[in-house]
């Protein structure tokens, strides 16, 4: 009975299943990808596929967090994408705003001078997509207008009002400060990791050492029975989806510092889809309820380390994002009823369970 005890509850853990379908990615690396596991130091800093992954996937890693606090309440957040291009723009118009007018009659651009202290950039790309998420949440809490609806009004406008913000250019920034937001060391570990972790734990902190948690799951499952316990469903989806710009605001400032640039265009375009398969993949339900932080994590990076895989076996972009979609949906099987029966008569079978 002990034994039977453990099978389930850790069959029923959600990070359970993520943590097995990215042990068989990495399997299968260790077996089909000579070199995947190679890690090298190279100036003080740590370069390999396994840093690479925890790099290239920290944005995803973040709208993760931030979409998980949404979807719990049984919304989705379609904005995250134009959110990111919002915040980047705002940050790289701020460096240099000369250079959103006059970039075609430029003929040489000042290098390493900010027109805006960096707090300041920092503080107005944050706000602005807090503001979004503030919008998001109004429409959704208080107007009553479905999430995917609410939020497609934004994913559609976002990109416009991106495009506004830069004058319709690709801005080039080259101010090394801001940099070091996407592409800077600490400890010989990039920068973005400890972004991703300073944010973890402040949500961590939030949901599981205060009573947000529990309104959040309570509102997500159900939300007439959350009222009559004193819970103020309004608040709690504005605060999600506030929370979730915030993550977006900050994703938009490590992409478009990565690339010294703010593309309206193509920055975080479709990554709110990937967001939104990390949190299933962490089995939080779409229709609301208990979520997992640590599971969403590990969804982010299951989806980056199955990209990374294709393009170290040399598969082509387009081909890859199938790959990855079957990943995805593998592990979304696993989570199914029907799958977790089987496995328990495959082990009772065995004996395990008895």
């Amino acid at each position: 009975m002990r034994a039977r005890f453990s099978w389930r509850r850790l069959r029923d853990n959600k990070v359970f299943w993520p943590v097995v379908a990215l042990a068989l990615i990495m399997l299968f690396n260790a077996l089909f990808t000579p070199g995947f596991f190679k890690m090298e130091i190279v100036e003080g800093h740590l370069y390999g596929n396994l840093i690479d992954i925890l790099n290239r996937g920290s944005a995803l890693m973040l709208l993760a967090l931030g979409m998980t606090m949404v979807i719990a309440t049984g919304g989705v957040d379609l904005s995250v994408g134009a959110v990111v291009a919002i915040s980047g723009a705002t940050a790289c118009v701020l460096i240099n705003p000369m250079l959103a007018t006059h970039l075609r009659q430029a003929t040489e651009m000042t290098k390493d001078i900010t027109y805006t202290p960096l707090p300041l950039i920092i503080l107005a790309a944050l706000g602005v997509s807090i503001l979004c998420g503030l919008w998001n949440g109004f429409l959704v809490a208080f107007m009553r207008i479905q999430p995917m609806v609410a939020t497609l009004v934004l994913m559609v406008a976002g990109r416009g009002i991106a495009q506004l913000i830069v004058n319709g250019t690709i801005i080039t920034v080259y101010y090394k400060p801001y940099f070091f937001i996407g592409n800077g060391y600490i400890f010989g570990l990039p920068f973005t990791i400890f972004i991703v972790a300073a944010v973890f734990l402040l949500a961590w902190f939030l949901t599981r050492r205060t009573a947000i948690g529990l309104f959040v799951e309570s509102v997500g499952i159900n939300a007439r029975s959350g009222f009559f316990s004193g819970i103020n469903e309004k608040s709690i989806k504005m605060l999600a989806y506030t929370f979730c710009g915030f993550c977006a605001g900050i994703a938009g400032l490590i992409l478009s510092s990565n690339v010294k640039s703010a593309d309206a265009n193509t920055v975080g375009l479709n990554i709110e889809l990937d967001a939104i398969l990390a949190v299933v993949i962490g089995g939080t339900l779409m229709s609301g309820g208990r979520f997992s932080l640590m599971a969403s994590i590990v969804g982010a990076v299951i989806i980056q380390a199955t990209t990374t895989t294709m393009y170290a076996l040399g598969v082509p972009a387009l081909a890859a994002t199938a790959v990855k979609a079957l990943v995805v949906l593998i592990v979304i099987l696993l989570y199914s009823d029907q799958s977790k029966g089987w496995l328990t008569r495959v082990f009772e079978k065995k004996g395990t369970l008895t």
